[in-house]
């Protein structure tokens, strides 16, 4: 039988606690934003009594209509150009989301120090490489496909 360490690392304990806070942070986020939303405290770009007419549509035709009828943008808003509409409550719910996304990078940045620090160089690159990449792939400098 092979001996296995059962006891959570210092680093293991802080990343989890870090991402419980952001995951409750997130989720009472949510709760607050959709409340918003739903209730008309904050106005939306889609008008709630429309918002079901797009259901069905395929994201880029939706991103289409709404531009067309609610935006009037040059550009269709895609990426993180939802962001300028953060003052609209059906944008505002993606800021949890974010949130809830970037978590992980978060504590992949706060345990990095405490694994230089007791040596575990390999975990220590591997966790600066999480972050790199994570980052860029939210950033949008990272894409695939024939978007």
């Amino acid at each position: 039988m092979s001996n296995h360490n059962t006891q959570a690392t210092e680093e293991q304990v802080l990343y989890a606690a870090i991402l419980e806070k952001g995951m409750y942070t997130g989720l009472a986020l949510m709760v607050i934003t959709f409340a918003l939303y739903v209730f008309g405290i904050v106005p939306s770009v889609v008008p709630l009594s429309e918002i079901s007419i797009y259901w069905s549509t395929p994201v880029h035709d939706y991103l289409v209509a709404i531009n067309t009828n609610f935006l009037h943008w040059e550009q269709l808003p895609t990426g993180w150009s939802w962001m300028k509409l953060l003052g609209y409550g059906d944008f505002l719910n993606f800021l949890p989301i974010a949130i809830l996304s970037g978590i992980t990078i978060v504590c992949y940045m706060v345990i990095t120090p405490g694994l230089f620090a007791r040596k575990d160089k390999a975990m220590a690159f591997m966790a600066l490489a999480e972050v790199v990449i994570l980052t860029l792939a939210a950033s949008g400098l990272l894409s695939v496909g024939a978007h």
